[in-house]
């Protein structure tokens, strides 16, 4: 398939003059002809990528009560640990006190519990009392200990609770929408808001098995920097770096998930957001055709190629990859060929023409 990608660098020809020709066999008029040439060009690969915040969460009530105060506003940034929201905590104040009550009731027992072992101690000194009173009031003590262990446990898990009606950030973001107000019945699990960390963001976007393949050959590929072009057409003004890949190939597509992180400083860039990722490739020995040079029959592409005597001769090319005005074949030319640049239209295979050869000069096009 020919895809469309923006290059970088590649050749660009000269004004053009030439005449018209005929078709007729042997022909004496002139036409621009291109002198084929390898050479290493550098071009963009554009890939559409699916923007996602680096932290993104649902922020959800773990306790049921009322909204008592909603303390931020939707689009507010807010700071690790800002308190967001506040919900009615007289039931859980009222649960802390009772599990505290418990506990010093416990803990009065243990000291009764401890005064009477050691008045049974004393008595079994005097061989007033056997010892297995004893071991009846230590084991009595014992159990009462555990009683005031439990009711720890239980100020911890209703401290914890209380801790729930007050809604905090748990980490710096950005407040979305509030879907709650003050008053509103909040059950466990209720959504209050989602918050969002969007100073980097991760794009994703799929690259095809066979490109996969070529990428997967380049060591550096984890440290190339990639643009984002945004969809307003303009170019983010930050570089980002590819820094993942998926672990397998979609068979439904053929295609495998990068992930790239841009910075996002300004806050630009929004979860949910589209983008194009823009990676730079790079072709040794590239042999580059002007796409005017060319022409179709049938989904296949064609060039008039001029053989040594200047007989003109019907040829099919493989296109890999299409740049702007150019293309890069794959196979059907190699370099010193010659092949005609206008006029193909006039022209068929056996004949002869006046070659005026073009020249032809590097052309850069900026980022």
């Amino acid at each position: 398939m020919i895809k469309n990608f923006s290059p970088l660098l590649v050749l660009f020809p000269v004004a053009l003059t030439g005449c018209s020709g005929s078709s007729g066999s042997k022909s004496i008029n002139t036409y621009p002809v291109v002198e084929i040439v390898a050479r290493d060009t550098i071009y963009f690969k554009d890939y559409v990528a699916d923007i996602q915040a680096v932290q993104k969460i649902e922020v959800r009530a773990r306790v049921s009560s009322f909204m008592e105060s909603i303390i931020v506003d939707e689009g507010q940034h807010v700071q690790k640990g800002q308190l967001m929201f506040t919900l009615a905590n007289q039931e859980y104040q009222q649960e802390l006190n009772k599990a505290v009550a418990i506990k010093n009731n416990a803990q009065a027992d243990v000291r009764a519990a401890e005064v009477k072992l050691e008045n049974v101690k004393t008595l079994v000194r005097k061989n007033v009392i056997s010892k297995t009173e004893q071991d009846v009031a230590q084991a009595e003590l014992e159990a009462l200990v555990a009683d005031v262990d439990e009711a720890k446990a239980h100020i911890t898990a209703a401290e914890l609770q209380l801790s729930f009606t007050q809604v905090r950030a748990p980490f710096a973001g950005q407040i979305n929408r509030i879907p709650n107000k003050v008053g509103s019945l909040i059950d466990e699990g209720t959504l209050l808001t989602t918050l969002t960390d969007s100073k980097e963001v991760f794009a994703y976007f799929p690259v095809s098995e066979k490109e996969w393949m070529e990428f997967h050959s380049r060591a550096d590929i984890h440290k190339n920097e990639v643009q984002l072009e945004l969809v307003n057409g303009k170019m983010h003004p930050y570089l980002g770096k590819i820094e993942t890949i998926e672990g397998e190939i979609d068979r439904s597509t053929g295609r495998i998930a990068f992930r790239a992180r841009f910075p996002n400083p300004d806050g630009l860039l929004k979860h949910g957001s589209i983008g194009k990722v823009r990676l730079i490739a790079n072709v040794k020995g590239a042999i580059l055709v002007p796409q005017k040079a060319t022409f179709e029959l049938q989904d296949k592409v064609f060039v008039m190629v001029l053989d040594s005597s200047n007989k003109v001769e019907m040829r099919s090319v493989v296109v890999d990859v299409r740049i702007p005005e150019y293309y890069i074949v794959k196979s059907g030319l190699k370099e010193s060929d010659r092949i005609v640049l206008e006029g193909m239209q006039q022209l068929k295979s056996g004949d002869v023409i006046t070659p005026h050869v073009v020249e032809f000069k590097p052309y850069e096009i900026n980022r």
